[in-house]
């Protein structure tokens, strides 16, 4: 049974969005990368709109088992966080009022679960993108790859940060689906060994 994940890179001018697949083993596929975007010139309330919109539409399109939005930290530029920290609860209620489980992970969590390295660059995480999902050359934009990534690390990691449900942790269906994937796929690897 396939698990789709869909990452969120918050941004109010750039919105990241990536869908993946799971494939078992550790394994995924690319679904969907890109972003929704807001004029720079526009006022706050009508540029929240268009994200909305936008994720909305791509949660609508690819209907996710779950998803994931990069944690907002903070910066030097208050006004920059509090335009990430917006579009991160719009990501949020969207997933919420259809029921999606949604989790977050800080960067340096995303930047981990990708390369083993919470200190790698975006090219590092590129880089790594292409080999894990084989393709020809990593999402773009930048804002797009790390939407990606940040949907492996929900794949890859469960919950995150934030429980995933009001009881602080139980597992979700979007989680058991992927346990029971990864039950599944260590058993017939186990058949495999046992036979040679």
């Amino acid at each position: 049974m396939s698990l789709r994940i869909l990452g969120i890179d918050p941004g109010l001018t750039r919105c990241g969005i990536g869908v993946i697949d799971a494939a078992g083993g550790r394994r995924a596929t690319l679904v969907h990368a890109g972003v929704v975007r807001s004029p720079s010139d526009a006022p706050i309330d009508r540029r929240l709109l268009a994200i909305a919109r936008g994720i909305r539409a791509a949660i609508e399109e690819y209907g996710p088992d779950a998803v994931a939005v990069e944690r907002v930290f903070s910066q030097n530029n208050i006004s920059t966080v509090m335009g990430t920290a917006q579009v991160s609860g719009i990501a949020l209620l969207e997933a919420a009022e259809r029921g999606i489980p949604t989790a977050m992970h800080t960067p340096s969590e995303v930047k981990a679960a990708v390369t083993g390295s919470g200190r790698a660059d975006k090219k590092q995480i590129q880089t790594m993108l292409v080999k894990l999902l084989g393709l020809e050359a990593p999402p773009q934009p930048a804002d797009a790859a790390d939407a990606v990534a940040i949907a492996l690390t929900q794949l890859w990691r469960g919950p995150g940060p934030v429980a995933l449900d009001s009881t602080g942790g139980a597992r979700t269906s979007a989680q058991a689906v992927w346990a029971r994937a990864e039950r599944e796929s260590r058993r017939a690897r186990e058949r495999s060994t046992s036979r040679h």
